[in-house]
């Protein structure tokens, strides 16, 4: 019998979601419909052809900043260099279409992010 050996396709820049004891809490920051920002997410990724995935997480730990979006890079953009983003206090559809804008024209190492969304970018917790 010979192995069948394993492929692996490549990887879409994907979206990491937090939604842990802070992030999409409706009392920490009411004025958000996190609910509706969710789902237009998840819609636009359906919307992609696969270029774009995204999924949730229970707390990734900046809670000061949320809510928490990392974006990471695809297989393409990892191999130019490109490394996860992470975008802190994404509470109004500007900051979404600033991901998504981003996300469309290839992420992290394909394309520069959105200026204004550079301002929003925080670093990641240190463990």
């Amino acid at each position: 019998m010979t192995p069948v050996p394993i492929r692996y396709g490549a990887r879409p820049c994907s979206l990491v979601v937090c939604r842990g004891c802070c992030c999409g809490d409706a009392r920490k920051n009411p004025g958000t419909d996190h609910a509706g920002q969710l789902a237009r997410l998840r819609e636009a990724a359906a919307a992609s052809g696969g270029r774009l995935a995204v999924r949730t997480s229970d707390c990734l730990g900046p809670c000061a900043q949320a809510n928490v979006v990392v974006v990471q890079p695809s297989t393409e953009g990892r191999r130019r260099g490109g490394r996860a983003a992470w975008v802190g206090f994404t509470l109004d559809e500007d900051c979404l279409d600033d991901i998504l804008a981003w996300t469309a024209a290839g992420g992290p190492g394909i394309a520069p992010p959105p200026a204004t969304l550079t301002l929003q970018m925080i670093d990641p917790p240190k463990n």
